[in-house]
């Protein structure tokens, strides 16, 4: 099976929604809701009660430099919010890799 979770998504907004049972994860652009739901529950063991996905698409970049504009553009990117069945948690701090 291909690797289909890149990262879990630390942010304020995505703590308030793991106190709700909600997590919010990176996925590769080409997965689809069926592959992320069996992802999620090999790697974490957890139920999944639903999988809600969006593509974020790519914004224009502009800088000045010495030699003139120089332009590009960010990555397609592709997030998915899981919910947990009710009385089960992911620990996805305790998961992150850690520099040692």
């Amino acid at each position: 099976m291909r690797q289909v979770l890149k990262r879990p998504i630390l942010s304020e907004k995505s703590s308030q929604l793991s106190e709700k049972g909600q997590y919010v994860f990176e996925v590769i652009t080409s997965a689809n809701k069926i592959e992320i739901r069996k992802a999620i529950e090999e790697r974490y063991r957890v139920g999944v009660a639903s999988v809600r996905t969006m593509t974020i698409k790519p914004r224009q970049k502009v800088q000045l430099s010495r030699k003139g504009y120089i332009q590009g553009k960010t990555a397609l990117r592709k997030k998915a919010i899981i919910t947990v069945k009710p009385g089960q948690t992911i620990d996805v701090i305790g998961d992150l890799p850690t520099e040692g």
